[in-house]
Formats: structure tokens, sequence, C-alpha cells
């Protein structure tokens, strides 16, 4: 043990041996017993410390001031009729979920779905996938335009 290991040992644990680690315990009452000048000077350092540590105490709360932080607490607030949870508030939302699934589909189809081949045209269904959309009604040969 040295007089520098003693030092850390009393300033992190304090001056009683039954606070020190176990496993450096005999070395270091050893150099105390020994009298090494430095070691009994860091003993008496943190023997003061623990003296003032030790004097300090903490004065009881005021009664009346508890009363009074106890007082001042809010109570329980009244809640809005807009902010209390209602079970029809989560049906109006899988209403308009639905609603919006229904009108997308429903104009999906309408711009996907082919339009009717002429009678005249044996491969319509051919010519007339591209009728319901931008692209749609433009006739595949150009040369009479």
């Amino acid at each position: 043990m040295t007089p520098e290991r003693f030092r850390h040992i009393t300033e992190a644990y304090g001056a009683s041996p039954e606070r020190w680690p176990a496993q450096e315990r005999d070395a270091a009452l050893a150099l105390v017993a020994a009298g090494d000048a430095r070691a009994l000077a860091a003993l008496a350092e943190a023997r003061a410390l623990d003296g003032m540590l030790d004097a300090h105490a903490v004065a009881a709360p005021d009664p009346e001031l508890a009363r009074r932080i106890v007082d001042s607490a809010p109570t329980k607030p009244e809640r809005a009729f807009w902010r209390q949870p209602r079970i029809w508030f989560s049906g109006v939302g899988f209403v308009g979920a639905g609603a919006a699934g229904v009108a997308a589909g429903a104009l999906l189809v309408s711009l996907l779905a082919p339009a009717p081949a002429p009678a005249d045209n044996p491969h319509g269904w051919f010519e007339q996938s591209y009728s319901g959309t931008a692209f749609g009604g433009a006739p595949s040969d150009w040369s009479d335009q």
C-alpha cells in the first residue's frame, strides 16, 4: 500500500476503516500503524471532512409549508366535451375511411375500364385498351391526320 493509494481510499471512502475496500483494508491499517506521515495526514483530513458532513443536519419541513403545497396543487380538471373520448368517434373514422375507399375504387374503375368495342372492329379489345385514359381515342394509323 502506497501513501498515494491510501489518500485515494480516504478521499473516496472516508476515515472509517469499515467503509474501505475489504481487500485493501489490512494493508491500509498497517500503513497507519507504521506511522507514515502522509497516510496520517490523509487520515486526519478525511476525519475532518467526515466530522463536517456528520454535523450537517437538514431541518424538518414546516407543516404549514406542506399544507400550502398540497392546497396549491391542481385538482382534477374538468374535461371539455370535445376532449372526452367517445366510442362513436372511432366509428366516424371507420366510416370516413370506408367512404374514401369506395370513392377511390369507383374513380379507378371508371378510368381504367375498357370502352365497348364497335361491331365493325374485330380486334377492338386490343385497340380500346387505352380508351378510358387521357391517351385513348387516338387512331393507330396516323397517316390520315
